[in-house]
């Protein structure tokens, strides 16, 4: 009898213990099995980062320091694009060169390398300046590699002088393009390719943010070294010049730079254009500015690279 009653106590007791089951949380599940379930987050979407260098002569120095501000960010464009000035150093750093070996490379150059005196006194011609000296300076410094070999996409851009259209060379030459693209008329000799003539890209495209976005680019970093007409001396025939395009060129900028993601400006203040020995302090400038707005330029990137 008593052990009958134990066993009904017992079956009563697992009964018990079977209801109360059916209303409690079940155990959870392994780890491994609740890691199968949990959602993959979606990788960051690929970036194509683009550059756009503007034009300003002497102060184009600045773009070196814009890049080695970059760099030490992380911060690797895939494309690049320059207009005169922005033309030469765009074509060294696409070609292979870091921003401490564009710097190196800057402090080196000697401005007589580059001029190449077409004496006009004594010729019918209408730069004083030829600009094949510049021509070969670039191709001895890119190795005479072709543009389209570069580590990094490249384009110059230039001005058909027929049609005052803006024109982007991403092919062949890279010093005979350079050169086209920094053919500011009057100061070097128009440049003939193939049955065209051109001249400096400056005139229709000052920064060529319109023409990185052609090549492919998602997010384009634009670098504005043009002079501000209530800053710049003219103390010399180029200043006046440079400062012409520059306020010539001041329309163009204000639509086109809106189309960039960031626009970094150097504060080069009163640099002329035709001052070599100012290099130093434009590469710093350079630096400076991009380094103020790398928070901004981090921030957007994240965001565009959100899925």
């Amino acid at each position: 009898m008593l052990s009958r009653r134990t066993s009904l106590i017992s079956l009563g007791a697992l009964a018990a213990l079977a209801i109360a089951g059916c209303g409690s949380t079940p155990p959870p599940a392994p780890a491994a099995v609740q890691a199968a379930v949990q959602p993959t987050p979606a990788p960051p979407k690929k970036i194509k980062i683009g550059l756009a260098l503007g034009g300003g002569a002497a102060r184009g120095f600045a773009h070196i320091g814009v890049i080695k501000a970059l760099e030490a960010q992380g911060i690797f464009p895939e494309i690049v694009v320059g207009t005169s000035a922005g033309s030469v150093v765009g074509a060294l750093y696409a070609s292979g060169y870091n921003g401490f070996t564009l710097q190196r490379t800057a402090m080196e150059m000697d401005e007589a390398t580059i001029s190449d005196w077409a004496l006009p006194l004594f010729s019918r011609s209408s730069g004083v300046l030829k600009g094949e000296a510049l021509q070969n300076y670039v191709n001895k410094a890119v190795g005479n590699v072709p543009m389209e070999r570069f580590k990094i996409r490249f384009g110059a851009v230039a001005t058909d002088i027929r049609t005052g259209e803006a024109v982007l060379f991403n092919k062949g030459n890279a010093g005979l393009a350079v050169r086209a693209s920094s053919s500011v008329p009057s100061v070097f000799q128009p440049v003939k390719i193939g049955a065209k003539t051109y001249v400096d890209g400056g005139l229709v495209a000052p920064v060529p943010v319109k023409f990185v976005r052609e090549m492919g680019a998602d997010f384009i970093i634009a670098v504005n070294i043009s002079t501000q007409a209530d800053t710049q001396a003219t103390t010399s025939s180029l200043d006046v010049l440079m400062q012409t395009f520059s306020i010539m060129g001041q329309r163009i900028n204000h639509f086109e730079l809106k189309e960039a993601d960031i626009v970094i400006t150097p504060a080069l203040g009163k640099m002329g254009s035709a001052d070599f020995n100012g290099r130093n302090l434009a590469i710093l400038a350079g630096e400076q500015a991009a380094a103020s707005v790398m928070p901004q330029i981090k921030a957007r990137l994240r965001a565009k690279q959100q899925p």
